[in-house]
This record gives structure tokens, sequence and C-alpha cells, in this order.
């Protein structure tokens, strides 16, 4: 590695030369060479000219594509450039059932994480009446998913990654809930239960629940604070499985019109329809603090405005130029050009500008920064729509009265009805965990800095986990700037109130059309009464997920302190990035 390469950490060469590197590279200035160029080439005539801006963009990890495009844009190689997919409807027999696990195998080999909705199969102990037979339960078919991934990726430094939905009102909803309380089935899964408003409402009201199924004779109800206590139980004990609020979900919807949302990508940030697909990046906001660490310390939103409407552009094209494992992918995803723009390294910029977390400050700057990112983004989509022409699937008029589409600004809305638009969505905050790692160990996503000094267990290329000490970039560079100790605004996450997160998340949600990938770490002696109130705050909030991760025997951890053995952090990322 040169001298002056700008991998810093060793953990960072370890993520490059193990997950993006590509034959004959040296360094990774030219992996992003090689990334510009491909993504340039759906420009066509004017490929030379985005090809420098595409470069300079992801100089300095200013802004970090998703995993499978910096691995696999211009490599040669037959793959997607797509981190994850929501798959088809799955069919209620069981022709239709392998036909989706084909599709899913298909998908994963080209490198895509999978997303499913196991709430159209039948229950358990249900007969089906053209044979016969007893269904033995979307449960038990998920373990056939389950094997599959772990067969078709048992080796290398990147695992596969899968969703699994399930409606709150389907007579298994109990035993999806407890599914991962075995510690070794169902691994390759992340699980969520899609909560509707009406359950939870009954809960509140301490209704009785019915779990029904289309065809079932004798549908059975159950208390609603009953279910909902079985579920927080087990998200407590294993931190399994994570809530959707789906109704939530659909409202916001620019799309509602046209397509029901039942299901998300592996990490819960990108809500897709049948065949939908995940085409992320993320903008690193230390990139965009102007003299950190100064009295005059501040984030350059003009800049990050610039960056933004190029990086809709990058995205944008990265549709045109990525192969995909199905038809049907293709066809969706340049039906509605969906892509997910977001950022990362949030908890870091606040360190450099001096702002703590968990304060007012730091919430109105991260809403700052995010508002500025969705304006960008959508005058950049409407001008890309000028030029390039809208998303085939665009209904103005249904669009913009969508709930999201009604808080853009009016100048937006003005110009979406005169012109269209050219992404059905634009933004999405992934948790960037690998690429944030690759980034010299950035704060992921939005969430706060785990520690000052950690270790960190990666993959490495043999299949074998490999432990680094990792030092937080904010951090790193407030000791090459000379001075010792930690920055004065540093605050690690244990030492942030569970209900801070979620004001985080809260505050950022409304510009964002897709959703946000965040997990609430908590103590291991956290009160489950205090655990269960942060799903319902999360749901009174207007969130469209809420997951929290508490310490538990049953998942092991991926972060640690190294003076702090029982300390344990975890992320649903299972190595999308």
């Amino acid at each position: 590695m040169h001298a002056n390469s700008p991998l810093r950490m060793d953990i960072s060469r370890h993520i490059w030369e193990t997950r993006y590197r590509a034959e004959g590279e040296t360094d990774i200035r030219a992996s992003w060479r090689r990334v510009a160029h491909a993504i340039a080439q759906a420009e066509g005539e004017g490929s030379a000219h985005w090809e420098s801006r595409f470069h300079a963009l992801l100089g300095d990890f200013r802004f970090l594509p998703g995993g499978r495009i910096l691995a696999g844009a211009g490599s040669g190689r037959r793959v997607t450039l797509f981190n994850c997919f929501v798959m088809g409807t799955i069919a209620d027999d069981i022709a239709h059932i392998f036909d989706a696990l084909k599709e899913g195998a298909l998908t994963m080999q080209q490198g895509g994480g999978v997303g499913y909705d196991f709430s159209t199969l039948r229950p358990a102990g249900m007969e089906a009446a053209a044979t016969g037979s007893i269904a033995s339960g979307p449960v038990s078919f998920m373990h056939i998913w389950d094997a599959m991934c772990a067969t078709l990726l048992s080796t290398g430094a990147r695992r596969g990654a899968m969703m699994a939905t399930l409606r709150c009102d389907h007579p298994d909803i109990e035993t999806f809930i407890d599914a991962k309380r075995d510690p070794v089935v169902l691994r390759h899964f992340n699980l969520s239960a899609l909560v509707s408003d009406a359950f939870m409402a009954a809960v509140a009201n301490s209704c009785d629940w019915p779990l029904a199924f289309p065809g079932l004779t004798e549908p059975r109800t159950v208390p609603a604070r009953a279910l909902w206590q079985r579920l927080v139980q087990a998200a407590y004990d294993t931190a399994e499985p994570g809530v959707l609020f789906i109704d939530t979900i659909n409202r916001d919807n620019t799309l509602r019109s046209q397509e029901q949302l039942a299901a998300t990508n592996p990490c819960g940030e990108v809500p897709l329809p049948p065949y939908g697909a995940c085409d992320l990046g993320s903008l690193n906001l230390t990139a965009f603090v102007v003299s950190p660490f100064a009295a005059d310390a501040h984030l350059d939103l003009g800049a990050l405005a610039d960056a933004a409407t190029l990086a809709v552009r990058f995205l944008d094209d990265v549709i045109d130029v990525s192969h995909f494992p199905l038809p049907a992918q293709a066809r969706e995803a340049r039906n509605k050009r969906r892509i997910g723009l977001g950022i990362t390294g949030l908890a870091d910029a606040l360190v450099l500008l001096g702002v703590r977390y968990d304060s007012d400050a730091a919430r109105q700057l991260a809403a700052q920064a995010m508002r500025t990112l969705r304006d960008a983004a959508y005058r950049a989509s409407v001008a890309l729509a000028r030029s390039k022409g809208a998303f085939p699937a665009l209904d103005r008029d249904a669009f913009l009265v969508s709930g999201f589409a009604r808080r853009l600004p009016d100048d937006i809305r003005a110009a979406i009805a005169t012109y269209g638009i050219r992404n059905s969505h634009l933004l999405a905050i992934a948790p960037a965990g690998t690429i944030s790692l690759l980034a010299n160990n950035l704060s992921s996503g939005i969430e706060p800095v785990f520690a000052a000094e950690a270790m960190r267990r990666v993959l490495d290329a043999d299949g074998r986990y490999r432990e680094h000490q990792v030092l937080d970039n904010a951090t790193d560079r407030w000791r090459r700037t000379g001075h010792a100790g930690l920055p004065p605004a540093l605050i690690e996450a244990r030492q942030i109130a569970p209900i801070e997160h979620l004001r985080m998340q809260a505050v950022l949600q409304p510009f964002v059309d897709n959703a946000i990938a965040k997990t609430i770490n908590v103590a291991a002696d956290t009160a489950f009464a205090d655990f269960a109130n942060l799903y319902q705050q999360a749901h009174a909030l207007g969130l469209k997920g809420c997951t929290v991760f508490r310490p538990n025997p049953v998942i092991g951890a991926i972060l640690r302190e190294p003076a702090r053995e029982s300390a344990a952090c975890c992320d649903r990322s299972n190595e999308t990035g």
C-alpha cells in the first residue's frame, strides 16, 4: 500500500482488499477511477465529463456508493450493482414457493441481499383444499431459504443477508416472533413483524386481536397486549424481531396509488414492492465540516447540496449500467428508478463541530443537513427529468398527494407538476457499516460513536473472523492534530439515553422518502418496561420501523471495547455493505 494512501487504518485496508479491490488495483484511488469510469458510461457522449466529476465526488470518501457498486462496477464480472432486492410475492402453492426460492438463489449469486414477505403462506395446520395436505407454515419454509443462503455463500468475506416479514394478524405470528430464540437457526435472516395502526390501537385499548387467513374457517383471537408483550420480550431476549410500522410506510409512499409495500431490504432502510431494488449511496458528513474542532467549525451546506446533486446523477446512472439477476427486477428498477441517497458519519461530524450527539443542537444540525440533502436531491431529479425524462410509472397528480410529497417545498412541488421527476424515491439512510469502516472507521450512518477505541470483528477472505483494534475517525483526527485524549464533544453510545436515539431518528424521518436503518443499542441491565416503551414511542413519533439491541447470549458481538468484555454492539447489516 502506498505510503500516503487514503486508507489510514489497518482495518480499512483489510476491508478494501477483501471486499472491494479489483484485480490489478494497488490503491483505492484505482478503485475510484474504475467505478467513476464504469458508471459514467450511462452518459453516452458526455461520459468523459461525468467520469471526471464522479471521480472527484468519490475522492477522499466524500461519497460512498453502496458496496455492490464499489465492488462490481467496471470489474468485468457479471454482477448486480444493487445491494438488495425485495423479491416477488410468494404464491401459496409448492411450485411457486420453490420458484421463489430459485429466484432468491439467482439474486444472491450475483451479490444481492433479498427480502420476502411470508404472510402469503397459509398457517401451520391449515388444510390445502386441492390436495388435502396439511400446511407446515411460513416459518418452516424460511428454514429452506436459510439453508440455501448458507450453502450459496458459505465462504468469503461477505455474508448473504435476507429479510423476512410477517403480518401481525397472521395465525403463525407467535411462531415467527419466537423463531430466533434458538441461537443456531435462521442466522441468515433478519426478521421484522409488520405492525399495523389497528394493532397498536388494540394494544393501547386492551382489545382482543383476530388472527386470520383467507380460507381459514376458524380464525382465533388473542389479547393484543399479550401478543405485543410476546413480541417485545423476544426482541429483549434475542434482538429479533424488529418492527415495521407498515401503515406509516404505505401512507408516506410517493407511489402509494400503485403499490402496496409489505417488505424491506435486509437492513430495513428501503421498503420495496415486489422485485424492487436498492440503489444506495451515502454522503460522508465529515467531509463537509469546515474548520473542524475550531470555535468557528461549521457544516458547508452549499457544498453538501452540490455533492447531493451529483450523487443523484451517479445513482441514477447505476440503474442503466447494472446487470439484474432477473428480468422482473430490471423492469421494476427502470420503470420507477428508485434510488436511496443518505448520510453517514453523522456522529463524527458532530464531534468535529463540537456538538454532543444527544443535544438539541445536534438534532437541529442533523435535520438541517437532511433537509438540505432532500431539497438538493429532489431538485436534481427534476432537472434530470427535464433532460432525460421522468420515470415511466409517474402519475404526477397521485405522486404529489402522497404523504411525503405533501411536505416538499412549494417550488419543488410546482417543478414536479410541470416537468415530472426522474426518480420515484431519492433518499434512504443505510447502516453504511462496511463502507464506513473502509473510510477510516467513520461512525456509520446516523449511529452514535460506539467507542473511541474498540475491537471490531470482520470476516476474512477465507470465511473466518478476524479482530481488529479500531480508533474512531474523529478521535483519530483529533490526535493527528497533536491533541491527547478524546475530543471534547465525543460521547460514546453507552452514555446516550435510548430515547435520544429515537429522537435523532425522528427529526430525520420527515426528510427521508424511503426509510432509516437505525439500531438502538441499550445496556444489558435495561429494564424491560423501558425497553418496551421505546417501541411504542417509535410508533408515536411517526417512525417507519424500530430495532433495539440489548446484549444477550443468543447473538454474539460485532464490536467490543478492549477493557470492557461485556460491552457489545450489533446492527442488522449482516455484512451487506
